[in-house]
């Protein structure tokens, strides 16, 4: 056999073999790299955005938030850094206070590289979540929204943040524990923590946990310092059901709702129910507690933060249509039509306690206030509490009913503009509350919230 022949033979040895082999980007190839951690990331990673600032912080040891870097030891100034998510494409977006707390100017990157400033709409300190707001030229991308309540020992999950100002960084692990409390410093304690082993850095407070299906099943919030693989998130449910107090907190600022609503799980599907209902006029009429909301203004709800989002641009004199449906009724071609009104919470005498008390209320009808007490026939009861208010941290609780307070009963609205008018009590700025809880009396003592 000639050298040359040789060549040949092995030159279409070599063809033959690199045919049979995948080339780059063929369909094989693509299959075994698009795993389902890829599709999840990609599902999810639109709507992380990227939060940064400056601030005065001072460093615990043991478990630390999972927020800030660069101490500069001096001033004991921080370049700030965190993580949120988007829950409401107008421009609403949920991570942890800790991230946010104290800084002057919240700069939020988004997904698209728009950089803005963020405004701080309200916080609840006991579950370190917080609610921004950003103004925003197009919808923002949403996170979708996972469970907590049906999550896997060893389950795969993944991180997605701003770890040490590298943007967007994911890292994977799986669920460690449920359940977990964990205390940060002598004025943090969380609890019912997720724990994983996904590695969580400074940088990374405030962004999603997410499963394999790319829905966020937690908020990641701490670390422990000087362990290998050991973090935490606040379960989804927990925080999806606070973004909702925090934004009812500010709907209840403009308009008057008379209700209050949260999410409950049938067969680990979330279902909105209605917990409280005063009826304030014929705004409420066909409404009652444990009625169950499956649609507002003809569109699907299936937790309580969809109701509340929807409220977010209503005004006063709008009508909010709600699908309806009692019982154990759960088709929507079954449910009832009820149509609220919208007023103004500042033209109401019921929101005469909101800013100074934390209270929305309503006038006891007899047969509430019947059988309660011998000394008391009327009253007024609570049909919201405002979150990080005076009343709430005092455990007033919806339905409870104001029977006195400073010395004089609350029969009425008149009666209760009138104590709140009292020059010894706005100058001694607390005061004894009387309140029956179903049939019990209790007292405490109430102070009124410092004015904006």
């Amino acid at each position: 056999m000639t050298r040359r022949s040789t060549l040949f033979r092995l030159l279409a040895l070599l063809l033959a073999v690199s045919a049979a082999w995948p080339t780059i980007g063929s369909d094989e190839l693509s299959t075994n790299r698009r795993t389902p951690l890829v599709n999840a990331v990609e599902r999810c990673r639109g709507a992380v955005v990227n939060l940064r600032g400056r601030k005065t912080v001072s460093q615990d040891g043991g478990v630390e938030t999972a927020a800030v870097v660069a101490l500069e030891e001096e001033a004991r100034q921080v370049n700030g850094m965190g993580t949120g998510v988007v829950i409401d494409p107008r421009g609403y977006i949920l991570t942890n206070y800790h991230v946010v707390q104290d800084v002057l100017q919240i700069q939020v990157t988004t997904a698209d590289r728009e950089t803005t400033t963020a405004t701080l709409l309200a916080h609840d300190p006991e579950s370190d979540l917080a609610l921004l707001k950003i103004a925003t030229r197009e919808p923002l991308q949403t996170i979708p929204l996972g469970t907590s309540s049906d999550l896997m020992l060893a389950e795969t999950v993944a991180a997605v943040g701003n770890a040490y100002g590298y943007d967007n960084t994911v890292t994977v692990g799986i669920i460690s524990h449920l359940n977990r409390t964990v205390q940060v410093n002598e004025h943090q304690i969380y609890r019912n923590l997720i724990q994983t082993d996904a590695p969580i850095n400074p940088g990374n407070s405030g962004g999603p946990l997410i499963n394999l299906d790319g829905e966020v099943i937690g908020i990641n919030v701490a670390m422990r310092v000087g362990a290998q693989g050991i973090a935490f998130a606040i379960p989804i449910n927990d925080a999806v059901e606070i973004a909702s107090r925090l934004l009812a907190q500010t709907t209840g600022d403009r308009l008057l709702l008379g209700m209050t609503v949260s999410t409950q799980y049938e067969n680990g599907q979330p279902r909105v129910v209605v917990l409280q209902s005063a009826d304030t006029g014929s705004n409420l009429s066909g409404l009652k507690s444990g009625d169950r909301i499956t649609a507002v203004d003809g569109k699907p709800i299936s937790r309580s933060l969809d109701f509340y989002c929807a409220l977010l641009e209503k005004r006063p004199g709008d009508e909010l249509k709600l699908a309806v449906s009692s019982g154990g009724q759960v088709s929507l071609a079954g449910a009832r039509t009820v149509t609220l009104p919208l007023q103004a919470a500042a033209d109401t005498a019921t929101q005469i306690a909101w800013k100074p008390l934390g209270l929305e209320l309503a006038v006891a009808s007899d047969a509430e206030m019947t059988g309660r007490h011998p000394n008391y026939s009327k009253g007024l009861k609570v049909v919201r509490v405002r979150p990080n208010s005076p009343a709430e941290d005092e455990g007033i609780q919806p339905g409870d009913v104001l029977v006195a307070m400073h010395g004089y009963k609350t029969e009425s609205f008149e009666n209760l503009a009138y104590i709140l008018r009292q020059p010894d009590l706005l100058q001694k700025r607390s005061f004894v509350f009387y309140i029956l809880r179903n049939k019990d009396p209790l007292f405490g003592q109430l102070r009124l919230a410092e004015s904006k």
